[in-house]
């Protein structure tokens, strides 16, 4: 397995996101989310995320169960800040000091572990400025509860204000061939040193080719996402196929194409690139990994460059624009 460090963070370069395991994509089993988290563990993968939000905790119980016995081989990441009490169409993105030392103590206590590795600030807060809840963040370094600190879907101005007041370790934003936001970031992340942990490096899945839109069941959020939906999602089916296509030209699947992109990503862009692809499922786990051996040339690079502006639908759907919306006091 090859590594990168975020900042002083060593971890895999490739790691595993967990939220799948509780909820969102489909019926869950909780035992076949702890082999795929062994065999990721098993293949050299450190760098496990969650977050207190997924599944209502029970992402972190479940990702601390199964790495019990494996402590030493984990770099341990979750998130704060999403609060899901009102219900999901009423949440609110919190960061008042207390309400952030409470939630650092309600995961480690989910988790099992002493400490967390890398603690994100799941979106910028609402109802305080984002200086506050960094410098309560930083507290939890202090008194050693948290290693490293990171951010998640933040713009060059809040990346900025947040590194001022503490050292950030890492950006956590959706990144893909379709969803390429954050390259606006990017130029500040390097000259802070903060490395990327790009969400959905896969599209959701849509761009393994082996999601089909119109049998997302009820318990699967994909179904109400724009670009799962109606013409959008005959659109992007072209954009995938593309994808399957240059991947058999390779020999290789479409997930491992996708992920191959997005590690190619970490030299022009000039930071450590670490995707966290999710998946419940141990063979995905090992599909994936063999990314990493991937060498795209530039001919490859440059047929899956403009797929990015072929893409049709916003990248959130409505419950993310309007509940998690940005909101600076």
């Amino acid at each position: 397995m090859d590594h990168a460090t975020l900042r002083s963070l060593v971890v895999s370069a490739q790691g595993l996101g967990c939220m799948s395991m509780s909820e969102h994509y489909g019926p869950t089993d909780w035992d076949r989310a702890t082999s795929a988290i062994h065999r990721a563990l098993d293949l050299g993968v450190s760098l496990l995320d969650t977050a207190d939000i997924y599944g209502a905790g029970h992402n972190e119980v479940l990702l601390g169960r199964a790495i019990a016995d494996r402590r030493d081989e984990v770099v341990v990441a979750t998130k704060f800040g999403v609060d899901r009490s009102a219900g999901d169409h009423r949440r609110r993105v919190r960061g008042e000091p207390d309400y952030v030392r409470r939630s650092c103590d309600a995961s480690l206590l989910r988790l099992g572990v002493d400490h967390i590795d890398l603690y994100y600030l799941h979106r910028p807060p609402q109802d305080v400025d984002l200086a506050e809840t960094i410098d309560a963040m930083a507290g939890l370094v202090t008194a050693g509860k948290v290693r490293h600190l990171g951010l998640c879907e933040v713009d060059a101005d809040q990346l900025r204000r947040a590194h001022d007041v503490h050292p950030i370790t890492a950006v956590q934003s959706e990144y893909s061939l379709w969803s390429r936001d954050v390259e606006a970031v990017a130029p500040v992340m390097a000259e802070l040193g903060v490395g990327l942990v790009p969400y959905s490096p896969l599209g959701r899945g849509f761009l393994t080719g082996g999601v089909a839109p119109a049998s997302l069941g009820e318990t699967d959020s994909r179904s109400g996402h724009p670009r799962f939906q109606g013409d959008n999602a005959t659109a992007n089916q072209r954009l995938a196929t593309k994808v399957g296509a240059a991947a058999r030209n390779l020999g290789v699947s479409s997930a491992q194409l996708a992920l191959a992109w997005v590690h190619a990503r970490s030299s022009r862009l000039g930071i450590p690139v670490v995707p966290i692809p999710g998946t419940s499922s141990p063979d995905h786990v090992t599909d994936n990994v063999k990314a990493l051996d991937i060498v795209l040339d530039d001919a490859v690079l440059a047929e899956l460059e403009p797929l990015a502006q072929q893409v049709s639908g916003d990248r959130n759907g409505a419950l993310q624009t309007t509940a998690l919306q940005e909101v600076r006091p």
